[in-house]
Parts: structure tokens; sequence; C-alpha cells
């Protein structure tokens, strides 16, 4: 009978175990598992002697009539040979003539010596083994799906139940005496199933639980590694495994556990943590030694100066270690005052030995922040002395941005070239319009912030501001001056008056009649006549009109004088300008006094064009 509780104790049910055992029983025949067949079980088993030895036969007398007839070959090489008179246990398999070559006239008994010696010792089996034990043998052969082992007879083992892993050559178990469990036995086919895999699981499960009670968490123990991986080691400490991860191998850096341990190396770990549900259980080996960390501050004081070795480098910056187990960081903002560095590489690499300052320490955190830098005079410490404000500076523009351009006085010390610093009269959109990458060019210093790094640069500030005597003096009010349409938008026209020098004329003083697109009166490079409204050197705007280009004196004043009084009527409807008073109770007069007309016509002029 099958034992149904041991064989749910498996891996595989009982119907997937006989679909295993056909399967690797597929082409081989009983007699070459030496198992016999049931053709055995049905003849009788006699006491012979050995009469005579004829070449490949061997005659023998059963007490019978005629004698009896086994072959010669039923003999094994290591076993003495058949002798005259020797006593031996045959099975009768039949009475047949194979022997009318020797004499015809008589019939002959056909025995087997072999298959009685397995029927035997299958009969001896079967009185002391029974599923569930615990049977000794010694591999003897490897066939299809597992192996054979002799407890007295060949029984099968599957090659899923050789080991809790399966080795990669089971072949390699062959001579070696094991101890297995019996899984099933199959008397009709004389077949015993038997497991190693099972036994040790359940040594390991008894082991196990006996561990799991006695380990805590502090604890040292030995254990033999059994596999490594990317992120640890596994460790049996015998009968559970335990995970050595890779971060609680050394103090130190390593890039893989291999490093560190072998597998089948015996070590000494310490328990860090348990996990009695899950019967899991981390493991350490760096703690078995103080944590250099405990000490860290005291020995690299803030601000010290000490050499370390490069040991990594990213793109963030580079690792260094100050001893085993320590190890800072200078980040690529900290290794130079002025170099522009791309990549820490370009400075450092993996090996270099290097003097750096200690910038901050978090002990919680095991950090350490690094400078390369801060073993250097910092440049920055005399550039205000170097370049005071008004000196002028050469450089080379190294980049260009949409507010300005920078420019390289010295290696590492740059300074910035507003759009608004580059041109006294151009509306600049993009630095590329007046500098161009690569370019040396003489700027003034405008002003130095030492504490953020900065310098202030100018272009225009080379030549004197043409707004303050110039543009006054060349453009009075109603002058009628030619220019060219340079930009055209939905309130107004900018025409250019001389290099950089635009003036705005304003939608309403394009033509006499109300226009709703500028584009419909003027195109962008058309050379137009303008009258000159407004010059603002404050604002630094100058304000025109085409429409009172042909205007006598006389349409001027009227306009003025029309817009004025829209001003004062949209301010107070139906009230008198005169009467307005206003302020906090004094009768002396009003805080806003009427205005004139031309000073109406001036603000209506200021409004429009600006």
């Amino acid at each position: 009978m099958v034992n149904r509780n041991l064989i749910r104790g498996l891996d595989l049910s009982e119907e997937e175990w006989q679909r295993e055992l056909e399967a690797a029983l597929e082409g081989n025949m009983p007699d070459d598992l030496n198992w016999g067949s049931q053709e055995v079980a049905v003849n009788q088993i006699v006491q012979g002697k050995v009469l005579r030895v004829d070449g490949d036969y061997v005659l023998v007398d059963v007490g019978y009539k005629s004698e009896g007839v086994i072959l010669r070959n039923e003999w094994e090489d290591d076993e003495p040979p058949p002798e005259r008179g020797q006593q031996i246990k045959v099975l009768i398999e039949d009475v047949e003539d194979v022997m009318g070559r020797i004499d015809e006239a008589r019939g002959m008994i056909s025995l087997s010596k072999r298959k009685a010696e397995k029927i035997e010792a299958w009969m001896k089996v079967m009185e002391t083994v029974q599923e569930g034990d615990v049977v000794t043998g010694e591999v003897t052969r490897k066939i299809k799906g597992g192996l054979l082992v002799d407890i007295g007879v060949n029984v099968f083992l599957p090659a899923s139940q050789v080991d809790i892993r399966r080795p990669a050559d089971i072949g390699d178990y062959i001579g070696r005496t094991i101890q297995c469990i019996v899984l099933k036995i199959d008397e009709a086919r004389r077949n015993i199933v038997v497991s190693r895999r099972s036994l040790i699981e359940a040594e390991r499960a008894e082991k196990k639980a006996q561990l799991l009670d006695e380990l805590e968490i502090g604890q040292r123990r030995k254990g033999i590694v059994k596999n490594i991986a990317e992120f640890g080691a596994f460790v049996d400490l015998g009968g559970i495994d335990g995970l050595l991860h890779i971060t609680d191998m050394s103090w130190g850096r390593i890039n893989h556990p291999s490093e560190m341990v072998a597998i089948d190396q015996e070590l000494e770990v310490q328990i860090l943590h348990i996990d009695r549900e899950k019967e899991k259980i981390a493991l350490g080996l760096k703690q078995k030694t103080a944590s250099p960390w405990e000490q860290v501050e005291g020995k690299y004081p803030v601000g010290s100066r000490i050499r370390g070795t490069v040991v990594n480098v990213m793109s963030y910056g580079a690792f260094v270690k100050l001893e085993e187990g320590i190890e800072g960081l200078v980040h690529i903002s900290e290794m130079s005052w002025t170099k522009r560095i791309g990549h820490p590489s370009d400075l450092v690499q993996i090996d270099d030995e290097i003097e750096v300052v200690v910038l901050g320490i978090n002990k919680e955190k095991q950090e350490i922040s690094l400078g390369m830098k801060q073993t250097q005079q910092n440049p920055w410490d005399e550039v205000s002395h170097r370049y005071p404000p008004d000196s002028l500076v050469s450089g080379i523009v190294r980049n260009l941005t949409n507010y300005g351009a920078f420019i390289e006085i010295e290696e590492g010390i740059d300074g910035l070239l507003h759009v608004s610093d580059m041109s006294w009269t151009r509306k600049i959109s993009h630095p590329s319009e007046v500098v161009e990458k690569g370019q040396t060019l003489e700027c003034k210093v405008l002003s130095v912030d030492q504490q953020r790094r900065r310098i202030a640069l100018g272009l225009k500030q080379l030549g004197e501001d043409p707004w303050d005597k110039d543009i006054p003096s060349k453009y009075e009010l109603g002058q009628i001056v030619k220019g060219t349409v340079t930009k055209i938008t939905n309130f107004g026209v900018f025409v250019g008056l001389e290099d950089g020098l635009e003036g705005l004329l304003h939608i309403s003083e394009l033509a006499d009649h109300k226009v709703e697109d500028p584009e419909d009166i003027v195109k962008v490079g058309e050379e137009i006549e303008v009258k000159v409204l407004r010059v603002d050197p404050d604002e630094r705007k100058i304000g025109l009109s085409r429409k009172r280009v042909e205007w006598a004196e006389e349409a001027e004043a009227e306009e003025a004088k029309k817009k004025a009084e829209g001003h004062a009527e949209a301010a107070s409807p139906g009230v008198d300008p005169a009467t307005l008073k206003g302020g906090v109770g004094d009768s002396s007069g009003p805080l806003i006094k009427p205005r004139s007309a031309s000073q109406g016509s001036d603000e209506a002029e200021s409004a429009e064009s600006s």
C-alpha cells in the first residue's frame, strides 16, 4: 500500500509521482534495472546440484527425472565459477527441448539462478522495509530520470529527490553510500521509490525549529556559505539559512559579495534580526567590529585638512576614502573656485590621492562633505580689488542667454553684460544682435557683488548717453523728420529715426480717420515723414505723428483744446473744471487747479505717444 501521508508531504501528488516514475522507466526493461518480472512470481524456487559445465551451459539436478539447464553467463565475473557438486538455488522457468544438440531424446528443464536470487532478495527486503522507513544503500547506476540505489535490491531515486537543490550532474553520486526515505512500494511490479531530499528536508525542519528557539539577536553563530547573489550571501546556520546582505559585510566599500565570501566558506556571523513567522534571519559580518563612525567627529573635525584616496567618480562628485569604512563626498561644486567642470573625472580619477577639507559631518546618516577648492585661495576674495567699478576690462564672450552675455575676464571669473547695458538707443531682444560667442570685447565694470560672485558689465557705458544732450537737442517738438517703419503692432508703428533710435507712431496718429489695422496705412521698411510730438529723456521715448505733418499751428492748437476738454469732461461730467475743489476743509482754494489748453495738449500727446 502507498503511504499517502508521506506523499502529501512532498512537492508532487501521487498521480504526478506515478507519471514521473513511468517517464523515468521509459525505455528501460525490468531486466536492465535488475528488478525481475512478474513471471518469476508464478514459478518455484528449488535447491539444485551442479552436475557438470558444458561450454555455455550448466547442468543442474533439481530432483526431477530430467536435469535442468542454466546459461553460464548467469554467474557474474566477480563471483566464483560453478563447480561440480555445488548446491545452488534456482527458479524453475519451463520444460523445453533446449538441449537437442546434446541429447535430443531427453527433455530438459529451463532454470534461472539469477532470478531465484533476485526473488529471494526482494522477499527478504519486503520483510524488513515499509513505506516511510529510512534505508541505506550504494548508488550503482544512473538511468533516465534518476539513480538506482542498492539496498539489497535496486530501488529508484528520482533526480528531483537527490538533494534540496538539484545537482548539476547526479552521476557524481555513483559509488556513494546514501540514506533515503522510502516513498512508495509497488509489490506487483516490484518497484520501490525513495527520496534523499525528503530525508534532508525532514532533518532540516527539525533542526530549524530547534535553532529558531535558540537564536537571539546579537548572538554570534558559525555557518557555511551556501549561495552568493548580487545583493548578498546565504549562510547555513545548521538547519536554516540566514541572509548576509552586502551592506552588512564590511564597513568599507565592496562591489560584490564574492570579494568577501566564497561558497562552502565557514563564517562566524552576528544575528541582526529574526522573523520567526517568516523564518527569515538577517546576519551581519561587519557588526563584529566597532563602527569607525563612532569617533568620526573627533578624528575629522570640520575645517581640518586630510588626505584620502578617490574610490568612485560619479556625475555629481567623487567619493574619497579617508580610512577603511569612512568615505566622504566631494561635490562637483566644491572642486574648483574658477574652473568650469563638465564631469568630476576632468579633475580626479579613481585611485588618485588628493587633499581635501572637511566641510560637514552627518553622523546619523554616515555622511561627510568634503571640499577640494577649499585647499586653495579663493580668487573672488581679490576680485573687488582687481576690478573696481568704472574700470575697463577685456574678455571673451563665453555664453549667450536671452537676458545677456557672459564675458570671461579671467579663468573662472565671468561678468554679465545685460541686454539693457548694450546700447543707449537700440531696443535689443537678444544679445546675439550685438555680440557673438568667442568675440573679444572691452566693457566697463558697473558693480561687483563679491558675496554672490557676480560682476555686472556695461558696453553702452563706454560712450556718453545721447539722451542727455544729443537727442533732445536734435529732435524738437513739431519738427518734421524722415524715418523707416521697423515694426508694426496693434497699438502703433515703430519708426527708426537713426541707428538704434526709434520713435512710436501711435495708431491714433496714423491718419485723420480711425485706423483699425496699422498695416492698412504703412508697411515695414517703408520710409515716411513724421512730426515729433514728444521727447522724454527720462523715459527715453520719442512720440511721433503722421497725420499732423501737414497741419498748421491753428489746427494743432484746436486739436489740443478738444483733447483737453475731453479729459476734463471724462473726469467730472457736467461740472465746470474751474469749480473743482478738494482738500481737508480748507477754503483757501482748490487742490487741483484747472489745466490750460497747452498743458492738456502735452499730456494728451504724452498718453498717445506712450
